[in-house]
């Protein structure tokens, strides 16, 4: 008996284990809705240029909605011996309608067919994760306005550099977010070109139109070249890049907020919510989903790192290597989504200890640098000469065991005559940070500004800027950790 799924050449059907390395209907039966849009439209296409009679046009649309309205019902049963969601889905029509169902795959192949269902599965998704990542913006913008005055301490190499205030940090992720979905939306634009009507890999002799099922599937235009139509997976390379970037901007802020929730640091406490206990150690608080967010990377590279390598010794056009691509990327988009996710309700959820980041904002001689600036603008000292006064300064207070506010105008004009009591007014954190009001700095007005930017940006409507004021203990307060 001849193969049902490709006719008289083969005599048999496969091999178990050729079925089970061939089949894919385990993981890309969720493209199930993309297919049947794709042909819906393509059935539609068929009937207005005259390929089909409008009679099987209609048995065709009737039967497909049938059977989206048993998958989504949970009454489908797929099989593994059909191979993948496409002949899963038109042998289910058949079933239904009977020989019409065999008219719809008509001026096209699996080939284009899969890379259309693919590209309109990924822009889904991408859409989807564009609204998350701005949701977790938001998220962001909102705790940055909160804490807009909240001093803390800014790293470089971890150790301690400058005071930065609380909401400025916050709003360095926003950014970098940002970013992230201007890279997602730009692989969408893209990849925004229908492969439908490319056929296996030369196009087809049947008089189609392939603008029109682009326009009904919400594509752009057609792609311009049958070969490259089947053979491009670009589109989800660029996505997965884009997710990669995306999830590395995740993973620092997941790493901050394990450092930040530990006992030696304590500038944040996670609720329940996001935490777990210990097996052994009551008095364990684990900030297990930060660090899961951290982990997700690794499987989101991986997926782009095994799709390049699967692309790049294919020659043009369809190979199946190709199948491979779906499986990973679907785990990567997946993991990106909830990465996102735990990370808005980490954010929204956690409770700033205000008085333990400005004690540690004050230590390590944060300030050393104000007074270079203030040698440089006050004493008209060049920069070098004041970096070099300056560390003589830190030297001393090192010497003394105090803090650079320890020292007094005394010890100060030890170092150098030409300082004078001046130099107390900038050598407290709060001072540091509000002295940083150059566009992009750490000033509480600036970030205030920052703040009702993006709000703007995001939400689509005109926001002000918050006024200064003295922030409310209480919702997150200062202690307890």
């Amino acid at each position: 008996m001849s193969n049902k799924m490709w006719g008289g050449r083969f005599a048999t059907g496969p091999d178990a284990i050729m079925e089970e390395i061939n089949a894919s209907i385990g993981f890309d039966q969720r493209l199930y809705r993309q297919d049947i849009a794709g042909s819906i439209a393509h059935a539609t296409m068929l009937a207005e240029t005259g390929i089909l009679t409008q009679a099987d046009r209609d048995s065709i649309v009737a039967g497909l909605n049938e059977v989206l309205a048993e998958i989504e019902g949970g009454t489908f049963t797929f099989s593994r011996a059909l191979e993948d969601i496409h002949m899963n889905v038109e042998s289910k029509l058949r079933e239904k309608i009977g020989d019409a169902a065999g008219r719809l795959h008509t001026a096209r192949s699996r080939n284009d067919q899969v890379a259309t269902d693919f590209k309109l599965y990924v822009r889904d998704t991408i859409d989807t994760l564009v609204t998350q990542v701005t949701t977790l913006q938001l998220a962001l913008v909102t705790r940055a306005e909160e804490e807009a005055e909240t001093i803390m301490p800014g790293f470089t190499h971890l150790q301690s550099a400058q005071p930065v205030t609380f909401g400025h940090h916050l709003l360095a992720y926003v950014e970098m977010l940002g970013r992230d979905a201007g890279r997602l939306l730009d692989a969408r634009k893209r990849l925004n070109e229908s492969p439908l009507g490319s056929a296996a890999l030369a196009g087809t002799p049947y008089p189609i139109d392939r603008h029109m099922t682009a326009e009904k599937l919400g594509f752009d235009r057609p792609t311009a070249n049958s070969l490259d139509a089947v053979s491009d997976r670009d589109f989800i390379l660029e996505t997965l890049a884009a997710a990669t970037i995306c999830a590395m901007h995740l993973s620092r802020f997941a790493e901050e907020m394990v450092i930040w929730s530990s006992a030696q640091f304590s500038f944040v406490r996670l609720s329940d919510k996001f935490t777990t206990g210990s097996s052994i150690m009551p008095q364990k608080r684990n900030p297990d989903a930060a660090e899961l967010v951290r982990a997700k990377i690794g499987r989101i590279l991986g997926a782009l790192t095994s799709l390049i390598v699967v692309m790049k010794g294919l020659p043009l056009a369809y190979s199946k290597d190709m199948q491979e691509d779906k499986e990973v990327a679907f785990d990567a988009l997946d993991s990106l989504s909830l990465s996102l996710a735990a990370m808005t309700g980490m954010v929204s959820d956690l409770t700033p200890n205000r008085e333990r980041m400005r004690v540690s904002a004050a230590a390590g001689f944060s300030t050393a640098t104000d007074i270079a600036d203030w040698l440089v603008r006050e004493l008209n000292i060049p920069f070098r000469d004041a970096h070099h006064i300056t560390g003589q300064i830190v030297a001393l207070a090192e010497q003394k065991n105090c803090g650079l506010e320890g020292l007094t105008i005394e010890d100060f004009k030890f170092i150098d005559q030409r300082i004078d009591s001046r130099i107390h007014k900038v050598l407290t954190v709060e001072a540091s940070v509000a002295a940083r009001q150059s566009y992009g700095g750490t000033a509480p007005a600036n970030v205030l500004v920052q703040a009702a930017r993006w709000k703007t940006l995001l939400t689509g409507q005109p926001h002000d800027p918050k006024p200064l004021g003295k922030k409310k203990h209480g919702t997150h307060g200062d202690g307890g950790l």
